[in-house]
């Protein structure tokens, strides 16, 4: 009798570790990507909206009155999908993404829309907050829509609307021609444990230095129809994302 007692409980063990085994294979967790935006190290905010509290890598003192942007093709994510990160609002600068698999993985994004994806009209969320471009430019939608004022050479307050956009080549209007100017951050290798939050590092005033020194002097609005504009800012784009740090609990 100890015996088949003892059988039986050795099965029901068995069982029950297969079965735990089994649940726990692949543990999942939630995780949140935290855009943080700074100013060359020095954190920022909606509340610095509207001061000239910045200056430019050519000298050109600026205050903010607006930045948003997307980004597209979250890898982690596992499917086509699209976020608009609005620093006017605290809640639109961080994603949650649910049951992500534990362990080491690499995370990288889209800044903007590929070609594929930049398809006019189809995103309702992007419409109803005006991030399309118009037909004139081949339509699609806004990269991001970056704006406020400089100090001019006369030290006078000047707009900039530095809007990121695939850049069109208009020399013939009946015959335009596209580049696609969004571009890939990859991010390198996370750990992925507990409720992970991983901070993105947003470096604003990178768009105005690196490869090329912006002067805001020449290039202020009107941006969006000005091919070689915009292949700039494409290339000074891809130096404003880094990888921040990491805390699980």
């Amino acid at each position: 009798m100890k015996k088949i007692v003892f059988f039986l409980l050795l099965s029901v063990t068995l069982l029950g570790c297969k079965d735990e085994t089994e649940c726990c294979a692949n543990p999942t967790t939630d995780i949140v990507l935290k855009f943080s935006h700074h100013w060359d190290g020095v954190p920022l905010s909606n509340l610095d909206f509207n001061e000239f509290k910045f200056t430019t890598e050519n000298g050109e003192e600026i205050s903010i009155e607006r930045y948003r942007y997307v980004i597209s093709n979250i890898n982690i994510i596992g499917s086509k999908n699209h976020f608009l990160i609005d620093l006017a609002s605290n809640s639109e600068t961080e994603i949650s993404i649910t049951e992500l698999l534990k362990g080491t993985t690499n995370l990288n994004f889209t800044f903007g829309f590929s070609d594929d994806d930049n398809v006019d009209g189809i995103y309702q969320d992007l419409n109803s907050a005006s991030f399309n471009v118009p037909a004139m430019l081949g339509g699609g939608y806004h990269y991001m829509q970056f704006d406020g004022k400089y100090k001019d050479t006369n030290n006078q307050d000047a707009n900039f609307n530095y809007h990121a956009i695939r850049a069109v080549d208009r020399s013939d209007p009946n015959n335009l021609v596209f580049e696609d100017t969004s571009f890939e951050v990859d991010l390198g290798t996370v750990q992925i444990g507990n409720n992970t939050v991983i901070e993105i590092n947003v470096n604003i005033a990178e768009w105005f230095k690196n490869p090329t020194t912006w002067n805001l002097n020449e290039l202020n609005t009107v941006l969006m129809p000005n091919f070689e504009a915009q292949k700039i800012m494409s290339a000074n784009g891809k130096n404003v994302f880094s990888l921040g740090n990491l805390t699980s609990n």
